[in-house]
This record gives C-alpha cells, structure tokens and sequence, in this order.
C-alpha cells in the first residue's frame, strides 16, 4: 500500500562550493519539513555560513541542489526567484546587514513586501503587527537603527524578515554578538515565534543550548562534510562521531 509523502519545505542535495579551488562545503545534504527546525553547529570554518548563502541562494553552489518546496532555486529565472523570496527570509549576525543606518526602520522593515500584492494600509498594518510581535512600541518605526541597542536592533531584523509571513527563516550566529541576558531574550522570543507562527527555522550556532532549545534536528559539520546528523537530543545528547563529541566537549 503507498502513501502519500509530502514534499520538504528545504531539500539540500549534495552542495558542494569551492572559493579559488578550495573546497569548502562538500556533498552536504539534508531536508527539512514545513514546522521543522535544523540546527547546524561546527566549529569556526567548517562551512556554516557559506551554508546558509547557498540554502538562501545568495550564491551559486559549485555542484548539488537546493530546492523551496520542491523548486530548484538555482535552475529558476531571478523572476522566479524573486517571487518566491518572501517565503524565505534570513537573520544575520550583524543586524546592520538588513537595516540601512539611512533609513528610517519602519523602511527597513517594510522593505520586503515591495514585492507583494498589498496596500499601503495593509504594509502599514502589518509593519504595526510585526513590531509588535517583536515586543517593540508602533513608535520605533520612525526611529533609526543607531538609536536602539543590539538587542533591539536584532528584534528589528527578525520583524524584518517577520514581515512577508515566510515559511522559513535562516537564521545566521543570531545571538553571537549580544550579551548573555540579551541572548536570553531573543532566544525566548524566536521560541515563541516558531510556537506561533508555525516557521520552519535553520539555525547556524555554536551555541549548543540555542540549538538544543529551538531545533528538532542537528546537523554538525567538519571540515566543510557532514560529520553527524540526527534529531537534535540525539545528536547532543548521545553523539555517535568522535568528532561530534570532541565539538560538544569544546563548546560547552
């Protein structure tokens, strides 16, 4: 008897990605289903980040695949592309990477849904509504990133990618450049927003408690490989790869 399987939000399918002939990602491959969440951890190096561009598909992979719902985003026309961008959103390290120091935040914020179907009332309400999911006042719109701190200027960024209700967000290091009460708190409110939300979550993190309290898979690389994955208790709590625990003992 079959049954029906539904296709993954996030298929990645032997990536491979080579910088000037060295070879930093190779045949890395997982998937990921709508409401899940993936935790990638490795040390400084191992190709995390360069992960992330290429399942946002800032970049072209040297070889493999990454595919939205079951579409190749790099077999698309940038049309293509373009129009399913609001479903995938990204988080950086570094807040300023989405919020122009020029602009005004309500702009920032409001900037991604330049490419949908919606008024400036309805973007106006919604900017309302994704700052307050944030736990920011309606003000902070008017304001510009300098005037709020990194802890804020991160909620920012996350309401930012908040805005076109997308399936999925990469979140890149989200938490590295704050402090430890900080972290805390925009921990607890990604928590509160996959709860609510129902957003499929690609967390890049060194930091195994985030990843332990976000993600239901673990993925670990070495080395630009996969060394380990799994679901995230398992892959955290009983490691199977020499390495994977040799990482664990190191960062915690």
């Amino acid at each position: 008897m079959s049954a029906l399987v539904a296709t993954p939000l996030l298929q990645v399918d032997g990536l491979e990605q080579r910088y000037a002939g060295r070879t930093v990602l190779r045949d890395v491959s997982f998937t990921l289903a709508a409401g899940e969440s993936l935790g990638v951890i490795g040390e400084s190096g191992a190709g995390k980040s360069t992960l992330a561009r290429l399942v946002m598909a800032l970049e072209r992979p040297h070889a493999g695949s990454v595919r939205w719902s079951g579409q190749d985003v790099n077999a698309m026309s940038s049309a293509h592309r373009r129009a399913l961008r609001p479903a995938v959103q990204m988080v950086f390290q570094d807040p300023y990477g989405s919020l122009d120091p020029r602009w005004r935040v309500g702009r920032s914020v409001l900037e991604p849904m330049a490419a949908l179907a919606m008024s400036e009332v309805q973007r106006r309400e919604r900017l309302g509504e994704v700052l307050a999911a944030v736990g920011l006042e309606p003000d902070a719109a008017l304001r510009y990133p300098h005037q709020f701190s990194g802890g804020q200027r991160q909620r920012l960024a996350i309401a930012r990618a908040l805005a076109t209700r997308p399936r999925l967000i990469v979140a890149d290091e989200p938490l590295s450049a704050l402090d430890v009460s900080v972290q805390a708190q925009i921990l607890a409110l990604l928590r509160e927003l996959q709860r609510r939300e129902g957003i499929s979550l690609v967390l890049v993190s060194h930091d195994l408690a985030a990843v332990e309290v976000l993600c239901d898979h673990a993925l670990v690389l070495r080395g630009g490989e996969v060394a380990e994955q799994g679901l995230a208790a398992q892959v955290l709590g009983e490691p199977r790869h020499p390495y994977t625990r040799e990482l664990l003992s190191a960062l915690a």
